[in-house]
């Protein structure tokens, strides 16, 4: 049953401790399940993932447990694919600092030897045929080593720098695939984001003639820190008026207005991304005039074609132009701008448009649909408004699942406008 209020949802709230025992068991499945899977998709048998205290590379949070907030000094993982597809993981670090259930400490003469003696000493007896190093001119996520020690790294094994390759595809594989137990959390996680805006966009939040969209986009964003849920991102919410089209921020609500907002949270590691829509009721009004709510159908029916051309293997860039001609054919006028989602809000893996970006993104456009990933279905259409005499760009957004060869909405989709009385 779904949740009826933000009450409900506190209830439901795992505390701080608990939720370190179910991140940290799901570090060791991914570990032990997904690394293996990514690193031989990659082609790649060993990865070294090398950063600092404070300039810590992307990954490193989906490779550590909850008590190793940050990387400590120098920072050196070792992942190696082995024989029988399972990978060897080694620490390069000092002991005692989070890492020792986890990794095999390799760095024990700590008087003698150097980090980076001890990083050659390890791929040399790894005997690697292609080493990744996390560089990437397109992705972000893949670009974690920092200049000064990709420089150190090369000095510190000069016979395999030859080795030395991208791993960005062992970064994205890692980062946007979900474990089986994230996919089942995850759908009371949207599930969540889905209620609080529910409950902003009704009259216990809302009195049309004294509340502000900056009231609305507060109350939600301090209800989120009262159940310790960390907002990603600043929420929007806005007013759209006839006659004037979207209006300034802090704008009083008065009836006849479409409200939208745009609102992410983060709990148990994972991020949503959710934009719905809400109609401010006139005093004759029993529903929102047939023109926005016809709008809202022709958004619908544009997340319908999106989600009908996903398949394993596609690039993000061919579900782009393919949903976008799709759509076209049919007289809407789209906009796609979908993204990956996941331990980060915008986050790795195939990038299906931008919003000024519609004839497709290089480099993060051209990465495939995988198995067992999440995506933010984001996109808009624009619509004129009979009503209104003008066009208004009708945005939304909801969360999916790819697994199985289909995609599956992780809580629900908006397809009727909130009503505010």
């Amino acid at each position: 049953m779904a949740y009826t209020s933000i009450k409900d949802i506190s209830q439901k709230i795992s505390p701080y401790r608990k939720r370190e025992e179910i991140l940290d068991s799901w570090l060791v499945k991914r570990l032990d399940t997904i690394l293996p899977k990514v690193m031989e998709r990659s082609g790649i048998d060993t990865w070294v993932v090398a950063c600092r205290e404070y300039n810590e590379d992307p990954v490193l949070k989906v490779l550590v447990p909850c008590s190793m907030m940050t990387a400590r000094r120098l920072t050196i993982l070792v992942f190696h694919l082995e024989d029988d597809k399972k990978v060897k993981r080694v620490a390069l670090t000092r002991p005692g600092i989070g890492l020792d259930a986890y990794y095999e400490a390799v760095w024990i003469d700590q008087k003698n030897e150097t980090q980076l003696e001890c990083l050659a000493r390890t791929i040399d007896s790894l005997k690697p045929k292609k080493i990744g190093i996390d560089i990437s001119k397109d992705l972000a996520f893949a670009d974690g080593l920092s200049h000064t020690l990709y420089e150190d790294i090369k000095n510190a094994i000069p016979k395999h720098e030859d080795k030395l390759v991208s791993a960005e595809e062992i970064c994205v594989g890692i980062l946007e695939t979900r474990l089986e137990e994230e996919m089942v959390a995850y759908t009371g996680i949207v599930e969540i984001a889905h209620t609080l805006i529910r409950e902003a966009f009704s009259s216990r939040v809302i009195t049309p003639g004294v509340t502000t969209s900056d009231d609305v986009k507060y109350w939600m964003m301090q209800k989120a820190f009262d159940l310790a849920i960390d907002p990603w991102f600043d929420y929007e919410v806005t007013v759209i008026r006839k006659g004037k089209g979207e209006m300034p921020r802090d704008t009083i609500i008065i009836p006849g207005d479409l409200i939208h907002c745009d609102v992410g949270i983060k709990y148990l590691g994972l991020c949503t991304d959710t934009q719905e829509n809400a109609y401010v009721l006139k005093i004759d009004e029993e529903d929102a005039p047939d023109d926005l709510r016809a709008a809202l159908s022709s958004v619908n029916r544009l997340q319908d074609i999106v989600v009908s051309c996903f398949k394993e293997g596609k690039t993000g860039n061919e579900i782009l132009k393919e949903a976008r001609e799709k759509a076209i054919a049919e007289g809407i006028r789209p906009c796609i701008y979908s993204h990956p989602l996941g331990i980060h809000g915008h986050g790795a893996g195939p990038m299906i448009g931008l919003w000024d970006m519609q004839d497709g993104v290089k480099g993060a456009g051209d990465h495939k649909i995988h198995e067992d990933t999440v995506y933010s279905l984001e996109l808009n259409c624009v619509c004129y408004i009979p009503s209104w005499s003008m066009d208004i760009t009708f945005c939304a957004e909801t969360d999916i699942s790819f697994k199985d060869g289909k995609v599956h909405y992780m809580y629900d989709r908006q397809e009727r406008l909130h009503l505010v009385k």
